[in-house]
């Protein structure tokens, strides 16, 4: 088998596009010559900037709230509408509530309001693209790729951010069953799950003197991520290199995992 990582005469859709991972995931898909549909909030000239830099003829961004299986839904339709067909799907977009809350002061709309957009928009994106997928023709053996961005916090929790782990901790769960019911049809489900990494997200913790140590002495690399160390592992999942490889959590944490 020839040794490439080429997405070409695929069609991704990747959430939360315009910053940090997403943005390193939309640039490296389109390198690899996917054409590439990108949700954005409220970064509205970076996703603009960013879709001109790719090539609009091969990248479009599109402003989605994505809050609600229902938002989820429409993001689905107008992809798909775009390019054609959906081959690929990135659920990238999310929150994390950067205060600290102890679970007795969480306010409930706190939890409302990371579970609608970090695991309610996740689920009706996931079950509207896997029925885009099976309506279209195969673009080869494969039927599709999902890729669900989790977290080390979905996987050995996180202190005062109950509500951000219990949703990346569902994500994982969503993988594990969703491989099995859909390997029969040729979508191959994974998950991501990075550790702590140089976003706008996460910089308020990062550059907070204390905090920032505490948290690399965590890593063993002795470093945070890039989101470009996180858009590699996703790509790779979505390429005939991973061709036996569905179910799994790949985790790109500098080894954090091991020591937490």
């Amino acid at each position: 088998m020839p040794v490439t990582l080429s997405l070409s005469n695929r069609v991704a859709l990747i959430t939360g596009g315009s910053r940090g991972i997403g943005a390193a995931t939309v640039r490296l898909f389109a390198a690899a010559g996917a054409k590439v549909v990108f949700s954005y909030r409220n970064a509205r000239a970076q996703a603009e900037a960013l879709a001109k830099e790719c090539g609009e003829e091969y990248c479009h961004a599109i402003r989605s709230e994505l809050n609600t299986p229902d938002s989820a839904r429409e993001l689905v339709a107008e992809a798909a509408k775009h390019f054609g067909r959906i081959d690929i799907l990135v659920a990238n977009h999310g929150v994390w509530p950067a205060e600290d809350v102890a679970i007795e002061k969480m306010p409930d709309e706190q939890w409302r309001s990371t579970l609608s957009i970090n695991l309610d928009a996740v689920f009706g994106l996931v079950k509207h693209t896997v029925a885009q997928m099976k309506s279209q023709p195969r673009n080869g053996s494969i039927a599709g790729h999902i890729v669900l961005i989790s977290s080390t916090s979905g996987q050995r929790g996180e202190a005062y951010h109950c509500d951000y782990s219990a949703t990346k901790g569902a994500l994982i769960s969503m993988v594990k069953g969703l491989a099995v019911e859909l390997a029969p049809a040729g979508i191959y489900v994974n998950a991501v799950a990075p550790g702590w990494v140089d976003t706008d997200m996460s910089k308020p913790a990062l550059d907070d003197p204390r905090s920032g140590e505490q948290i690399r002495r965590t890593i063993p690399l002795g470093r945070v991520g890039t989101p470009e160390e996180i858009a590699a592992p996703i790509l790779f999942l979505c390429t005939p290199l991973a061709g036996f490889i569905t179910g799994e959590i790949f985790n790109v944490n500098g080894g954090a995992v091991l020591v937490g």
